[in-house]
């Protein structure tokens, strides 16, 4: 369970998302140098691109979570399960194994324009990383400043999909996610006014109530719904974008204990992020330490070939 955001503001634009799970992987914060070499299974590898993002690191290769390269183009991937369908590998066609995904588009790709020609060739296929780790159910949001996409993999092949209110979360599939908004047409940041009926006098009792039905539960589709709100209407000032952007992921933070799997083992939000894209400033917070805590891409020997980590 997870979500992601995208959002631009006085000339700059965040990035980043919750990661929602049972526990944490060992995950970091990793800087990828120009220098490092990401080797696809069945295609040419590729370099010369500087990326941050949380990742895991095996076998010297990151297994990124969500990641930004220099030119701001951002991408995350969320949990999609029992609706992601990867294909068999299909010769004379780009296969792309699905951990390979992200550094594949933030390799060759500056910008949403050339993502959408990129995914094009692309087919997403049934290669697991190793035996200890499988392929993981995803689909994926891709932004930049200009705006997001959503890419789905399907028995039919990459859904790409324009996301016009720049935020994604798990299942149903985004189509059916963005048209459940219609349900809450009525919903407004202003204040409550008596529509019931004219014949009735009814007064408001409290701020806020122009939002009343706005979905509080913890299910990915509410999650959607709530996060799509605040996106439209936060209102964040000078140099409080940051600020706001996790002001935004909090409210769809999932608290230890609220949705429990079995006995003693709980969906949590195990860290938060949020990247300003043009600096590559990456902020996060965990689920034990809500301070923001920063790393940029402007921290490491961008053309070098070590990958940088940092323990969350």
């Amino acid at each position: 369970m997870c979500t992601a955001i995208s959002y631009s503001m006085q000339q700059h634009h965040y990035f980043g998302r919750n990661l929602d799970l049972e526990g944490s992987f060992g995950e970091g914060v990793v800087i990828v140098p120009r220098g490092y070499r990401f080797r696809f299974r069945h295609m040419p590898e590729a370099s010369g691109v500087a990326i941050i993002g949380i990742a895991i690191v095996q076998e010297g290769y990151p297994l990124f979570y969500d990641a930004v390269n220099e030119f701001g183009l951002g991408m995350a991937g969320l949990n999609f399960p029992k609706s992601a369908v990867y294909l068999p590998i299909k010769e004379g066609e780009a296969n792309i194994a699905p951990f390979e995904f992200i550094p594949y588009v933030l390799t060759h790709c500056k910008n949403l324009e050339e993502v959408r020609a990129l995914l094009k060739g692309v087919r997403l296929a049934a290669i697991n990383f190793s035996p200890q780790f499988p392929a993981t159910p995803l689909h994926f949001m891709v932004s930049d400043k200009t705006g997001s996409l959503v890419v789905e993999p399907t028995s039919e092949g990459l859904q790409v999909y324009e996301n016009p209110v720049n935020v994604l979360t798990n299942n149903p599939p985004f189509p059916v996610q963005l048209t459940r908004l219609n349900d809450y047409l009525n919903l407004s940041p202003y204040e409550a006014e008596n529509r019931f009926s004219s014949a009735v006098a009814l007064e408001r009792y409290s701020r806020g109530m122009g939002a009343m039905g706005l979905p509080g539960d913890w299910s990915s589709a509410s999650r959607f719904v709530r996060a799509a709100f605040m996106r439209a209407n936060i209102v964040a000032g000078e140099g409080e974008g940051v600020n706001a952007f996790f002001h935004m992921l909090a409210g769809v933070v999932m608290p230890r204990g609220c949705v429990r799997l079995k006995e003693g083992v709980y969906e949590e939000t195990v860290y938060s992020c949020c990247c300003d894209t043009a600096r590559g400033d990456y902020y996060y917070t965990t689920y034990s330490n809500p301070t923001p805590r920063l790393v940029s891409l402007r921290s490491a020997p961008l053309d070098g070939e070590e990958l940088s980590f940092t323990r969350l």
